[in-house]
């Protein structure tokens, strides 16, 4: 199985084998922990539970924490697994040159307006227009009297789970539990990544 937790440790660059500069993205990945192992017979789905960044104060664990005392809890589907309860994923699973795709939560943006939320171009600079220049304009119709379902506004922008497909494993560091990948992927610095091989 090619699954590990991950956090996002920032963007760097370096020189591959041909002697081009490449941009990339360092990811804190792993060592990640088997918690339950889900089975077509038992829960109709098969499936394997993974916890990643042990819980160390006593006080932070609650009853029904008992056994999966993690931060984050994550579960992948698979097709006949091998895994076993207490198995420990390293990013040893990764070798250099494999391609993964990397799951996260896109950087949160907060309230924005039409411009920078869909792209809107605002009205005219001129012609009567004052302060109105960034407005999204008439959002109605005549019929039938309320605004539509879907229509593009101003809103919550940002914060939205994001995936990146095909990124290139540049390297792969056992020491620090580091993976190296070409580009860049979702998210602040720190924020939870799911990899996928």
């Amino acid at each position: 199985m090619k699954f590990i937790l991950g956090k996002k440790v920032g963007m760097s660059q370096m020189f591959d084998t041909k002697g081009n500069l490449v941009p990339v993205t360092l990811m804190s990945a792993g060592p990640c922990y088997v918690l339950q192992n889900k089975t077509k017979e038992k829960n109709s789905y098969e499936s394997v539970q993974v916890g990643f960044e042990k819980i160390e104060k006593k006080n932070k664990i609650t009853k029904s924490m008992k056994g999966k005392e993690y931060k984050f809890i994550r579960e992948e589907r698979t097709d006949g697994d091998t895994s076993k309860v207490g198995d420990e994923i390293t990013v040893s699973v990764f070798k250099e040159g494999d391609e993964v795709k990397v799951s996260g939560m896109s950087k949160g943006k907060g309230f924005q307006g039409g411009v920078k939320r869909h792209g809107f171009h605002g009205r005219k600079a001129t012609h009567g227009v004052k302060h109105e220049q960034r407005t999204i304009g008439s959002v109605g119709t005549r019929f039938p009297q309320h605004v539509m379902k879907g229509r593009k506004m101003p809103g919550r922008m940002g914060y939205d789970r994001v995936s990146v497909k095909n990124l290139k494993i540049m390297k792969v560091d056992l020491e620090n539990n580091l993976l190296i990948v070409k580009g860049a992927v979702p998210g602040r610095t720190g924020a939870l990544l799911e990899i996928r091989g």
